[in-house]
């Protein structure tokens, strides 16, 4: 019956018509997204993520405190660095590499081009000499802290480490001011990174069974505990 069929077929044509909104919308929002995506600012890169806050505060309820030792007999050539990673490369320019973004390197593997964000004090530097390959945990602090009685071997390694949070690509004149300096004397510019900055500091003393003075250990905990 003609008069029967005219609903239905009208109600068949409105649905195909919302389907085909739908569809639209759809395909509107993946472009938007696929836009959004297209333009959004590349990752930056980092180091190893350290423990979290409160691994970190476990950890550092295990260390050794004691009065720090004596910087008598300290080298940075006892801690030789930079090793080779394969190549023509070096340790200082993996971590060039991992720690930039869009980082072009030669045939020598040295970083000719990039951009590096330094988390210590929030600049961004486009060329490789401004920026400086630090020791979370510098070598003569380490020094003092028990790593005068390794074998040259566990130094190397440990200033060549690139498996915990140990090297980072920061400003060269930041490195420098924090110079062989623990938490208790120094802490990064840019305060919203300290506690990302005592969580790798702790990781690595934990790992390589380092002590931590008492001034050291009390500046750690009160950065750990805001965190």
């Amino acid at each position: 019956m003609p008069g029967s069929n005219a609903p239905r077929q009208h109600r068949t044509s409105r649905t195909g018509g919302i389907g085909r909104r739908v569809a639209a919308l759809a395909a509107t929002a993946a472009l938007a997204l696929t836009g959004l995506l297209a333009t959004a600012p590349a990752a930056q890169a980092a180091p190893p993520t350290p423990v979290s806050a409160s691994v970190a505060r476990g950890y550092l309820a295990q260390l050794t405190v004691r009065a720090e030792g004596s910087s008598s007999g300290y080298s940075r050539d006892l801690f030789p660095h930079w090793s080779s990673q394969g190549g023509t490369c070096n340790t200082r320019e993996v971590v060039l590499k991992r720690d930039g973004v869009n980082v072009v390197q030669n045939a020598s593997c040295a970083a000719v081009s990039g951009s590096w964000f330094s988390e210590y004090d929030g600049a961004t530097w486009s060329a490789a000499s401004d920026v400086d390959i630090d020791h979370m945990v510098p070598l003569a602090e380490a020094w003092r802290s028990g790593a005068n009685s390794w074998t040259t071997p566990q130094r190397q390694a440990f200033a060549n480490d690139l498996a915990r949070p140990q090297l980072i690509a920061v400003t060269d004149n930041v490195n420098q001011a924090k110079g062989d300096k623990d938490p208790g004397e120094w802490l990064p510019p840019l305060s919203s990174y300290h506690c990302v900055y005592t969580r790798m500091w702790v990781q690595v003393k934990h790992h390589y069974g380092l002590t931590v003075d008492s001034a050291e250990k009390s500046a750690l905990q009160s950065v750990l505990n805001g965190c």
